[in-house]
């Protein structure tokens, strides 16, 4: 039956009075939606510490859920922000885990600017990682507490693992790089453009590049992610856009992943050299000679129980790059749960947000 609102029909100009009509219901949705409607790491915290632009957050426990775990700590990078682990009320795996009783910390890094661009790796682990696990210690009334790292957090966590073993109980990583040269074990071709990337720069470019910026600038990391999907980044703000904007609910989750991915820190200087030379170019961690203090990380002295969650389809961290920690850890007690996403799957898939709660839950529950 003819469409009575297309005056287009049957005509060569149809397509276009589709697309505009779709372009103007995209605005008419966007118009609807507030600031307050696009929150991320919504779920209700409270400050416990803070140390220049570091600060811990203690997750208030769900109403009518009883806490049946000691304290964990989410640790993640620099690159990106936490709150991707907290997205939206149905997507978080941190109301995931609450509701399941475990007891949750986060440590967030902040914004870092030009004045923090000679902190190295060495400060977040040995300094800052380490104060905010001595006064969560001291909240909780403990002496050793489990950590759950994220992509670079989940270096920081086992640097600071390998560094302070007596301070951890268990160690839980996700989509986390150990062999920074490890997709050059992966066939998908798709994989790992970050390492390729890298790799290919000269160490002089990096140091003029930071020595311009004083640090990594936040921007040109956002535009690097792009690179990777260029067909996807050409499309998203037009016909994904005008997909979701159908369905407010899509539109919103659309929102919010936009939100994270705006919300890019830059990475410090110093840190940012070691990061992109000493480990993704040279790949000291796995060869044994990355240090920090001056003292060399010998994954060895990963003795604590190990969780290890990687994604199958992950472009970013491929799985080999991940996988590859069985083989230095100085553990017998070591898990590794395979996902079938991709990098950001993890945490904003449905279909993984239940894999990864319940495993990470259940391996926990095991060794209290």
């Amino acid at each position: 039956m003819p469409d009575q609102n297309n005056p287009f029909e049957n005509n060569p100009l149809k397509d276009a009075w589709e697309l505009s009509h779709r372009l103007a219901q995209s605005a008419e949705a966007l118009s609807r939606i507030k600031e307050s409607d696009v929150d991320v790491g919504a779920t209700p915290k409270k400050l416990l510490w803070q140390q220049d632009k570091v600060t811990l957050h203690h997750y208030e426990p769900l109403d009518g859920v009883e806490v049946v775990t000691g304290p964990v700590l989410i640790v993640y990078g620099l690159i990106g922000r936490y709150t991707m682990a907290d997205l939206q009320e149905d997507r978080s795996l941190v109301r995931n885990l609450l509701a399941r009783g475990v007891d949750l910390f986060v440590v967030d890094w902040g914004h870092p600017t030009r004045a923090d661009q000679n902190l190295l790796l060495d400060d977040y682990v040995d300094y800052y990682m380490d104060d905010c696990i001595t006064h969560l210690c001291d909240v909780a009334g403990v002496k050793q507490v489990s950590l759950l790292g994220i992509c670079e957090g989940g270096v920081f966590s086992t640097l600071y693992a390998a560094r302070h073993p007596e301070r951890v109980k268990n160690l839980m990583l996700t989509i986390t790089p150990i062999d920074f040269h490890g997709d050059k074990a992966d066939s998908d071709e798709s994989h790992g453009f970050i390492n390729l990337w890298t790799r290919n720069l000269e160490d002089e470019d990096i140091d003029k590049m930071i020595r311009a910026f004083g640090n990594l600038p936040g921007e040109l990391m956002a535009s690097v992610f792009q690179m990777m999907t260029p067909v996807r980044t050409l499309t998203k703000y037009n016909l994904d856009l005008m997909d979701a904007a159908k369905d407010e609910k899509r539109l919103l989750n659309f929102l919010r992943m936009e939100k994270w991915l705006a919300d890019r820190p830059h990475h410090p200087g110093a840190a940012a050299r070691q990061w992109l030379i000493e480990l993704y170019k040279e790949n000291r961690l796995v060869c044994g000679t990355f240090e920090i203090s001056g003292q060399r990380i010998n994954l060895a002295d990963l003795k604590m129980p190990v969780l290890n969650v990687y994604a199958a389809r992950d472009h970013i961290i491929p799985p080999p790059c991940t996988r590859a920690l069985a083989e230095h850890v100085g553990t017998d007690d070591y898990t590794e749960i395979e996902l079938p996403g991709g990098h950001v799957g993890v945490y904003v898939s449905g279909k993984s947000q239940g894999i990864v709660g319940e495993g990470i839950f259940d391996w926990l529950m095991q060794r209290l």
